[in-house]
């Protein structure tokens, strides 16, 4: 008689022991599985892609030149500011917090820069003796609290600052772009340690510092004038593109780098016998992502110049600037320990802290990265318009920058968001922007329309919570 309490398991049955789903699905099951998501409010990015399709459909019958490879790329710079910046803020929504202040502090950052720049590195006479030391005492503050909560990359980055001010370090485009991350990160800190460790609601401190962040900047500016950045570094962050072979080299790693993650991913998972999508779907969805970007660098590979004088080709410097935020922050939520705790704590906050996640430091954290991707926005954004002025970060920065996150799919409930959501919410906004602009149509227009579309995405958002909490039957 044979003694089977002593044969081993197989794979699929130890593996269901420990509660692990093994069982294969077909393409089918896969699909009425997306459905039945969706039906519960798990909607994600679905109706803003959804909203982008019927925005380029709509402006290229209407618009004759939406679809130039001119505007293409004109649009690709045109939202890249307002990306970044949305970036940054999905860190602070997905906690279920907000920053009021990211838009007037990148403005602070883009000042800080251009006086650095135009004063050829002396911001002790470009800001004049007190306003020279508040400035420092701020950047020590910044070092000290960011050393208190233990963040030690927004400590290194307000030191560094700190150094560049004090020590007088001569102009240098790469100079200027560290100081405004810097000062982003120095903000930052100050900012996420008044809500984090005093306490002060987000929204009460975010509102106070827009409102200061806004003075500080007439200041450095002054009123009724202008920083212009005569440096072509700095000119071509926003302006200039890659060469033709650059543009092919960049589609090759971004495309293959993301087919051989996901690829990578899915045959270990059916390795190990544990669950995975359907692998024509997931070749489908590879193969679309590699086409998609292959065709795009074609187009922008070709002359798009007006004029037989110049030739203008090549993939805008702001698209790697963009795929490598995103790929970089992605990593960061979705396969490190910190962004499981980022999102645990915007999913419940007391349930976290009981897990033994240090609240405090992961909700000051995403202000520092908030504030620094503002920097960063800021960069692109002045290179853009060649100058920072005294409503540098002002105006409507703030709205259409969280109003992407939001569009995207990113809840401002917490909890519950990507990286992506920016990406795809600021291409709808710029998108809008764009082609009510080729179309002549008022200020006005353009305002009501983005508004309109920023409830309607927050409206989404709401109901889709609502639909989820409903218990199944």
């Amino acid at each position: 008689m044979t003694d089977t309490t002593s044969q081993t398991p197989p794979p699929a049955a130890a593996l269901s022991d420990f509660g692990i789903d093994t069982t294969s699905r077909s393409t089918g099951e896969a699909l009425r599985d997306y459905g039945a998501r969706l039906r519960g409010g798990e909607l994600g990015p679905l109706p803003a892609l959804l909203g982008l399709v019927v925005l380029l459909v709509a402006f290229s019958a209407i618009a004759d030149t939406f679809l130039t490879l001119g505007n293409i790329a004109n649009l690709l710079a045109q939202g890249a500011s307002i990306t970044i910046i949305a970036m940054g803020l999905v860190f602070v929504l997905l906690l279920g917090e907000i920053d009021l202040s990211a838009g007037t502090a990148s403005g602070v950052t883009a000042a800080v820069m251009a006086l650095h720049l135009v004063k050829g590195g002396n911001l002790l006479g470009g800001m004049g003796v007190v306003v020279f030391a508040l400035f420092c005492g701020l950047l020590l503050l910044a070092v000290v609290l960011a050393a208190v909560m233990r963040i030690w990359p927004g400590a290194a980055l307000s030191a560094a600052a700190l150094v560049i001010a004090l020590v007088g370090v001569p102009p240098n485009p790469w100079v200027e772009m560290l100081l405004a991350v810097c000062v982003g990160s120095a903000i930052g800190c100050v900012t996420g340690f008044l809500v984090a460790k005093v306490g002060i609601p987000s929204f009460v401190v975010t509102l106070a510092l827009f409102l200061a962040w806004g003075g500080v900047v007439l200041q450095l500016v002054g009123q009724g004038g202008t920083l212009g950045l005569d440096d072509e570094v700095l000119f071509a962050v926003a302006n200039g593109n890659l060469s033709t072979a650059g543009s092919w080299v960049l589609c090759a790693v971004a495309a293959g780098g993301y087919a051989a993650v996901v690829l990578g991913r899915h045959f270990s998972r059916l390795r190990k016998g544990l669950v995975a999508p359907p692998t024509p779907l997931v070749l489908t969805k590879v193969g679309a992502v590699v086409v998609l970007a292959a065709v795009g660098t074609h187009l922008l590979a070709l002359d798009r110049a007006v004029s037989d004088a110049v030739v203008i080709e090549g993939v805008p410097h702001v698209v790697p600037i963009v795929l490598a935020l995103l790929v970089v922050g992605t990593f960061v939520l979705e396969r490190t320990r910190y962004g499981r705790h980022v999102y645990a704590v915007g999913g419940n906050r007391e349930a976290a802290r009981r897990a033994g996640v240090d609240v405090e430091r992961i909700r000051m954290s995403v202000f520092v990265i908030c504030s620094s991707a503002a920097a960063v926005g800021a960069i692109v954004y002045s290179s853009k318009v060649g100058s920072v002025d005294p409503n540098a970060g002002g105006d409507n920065t703030l709205l259409l920058s969280v109003g992407a996150a939001v569009i995207g799919g990113t809840s401002l409930f917490g909890g519950r968001g990507r990286l992506r959501d920016a990406v795809i919410g600021a291409a709808v906004l710029a998108t809008i922007d764009n082609g009510m602009g080729l179309l002549d149509l008022p200020a006005a227009a353009v305002f009501i329309v983005t508004g309109l579309v920023l409830l309607l995405a927050a409206g989404v958002d709401a109901l889709s919570r609502r639909r989820a909490a409903v218990p199944a039957r």
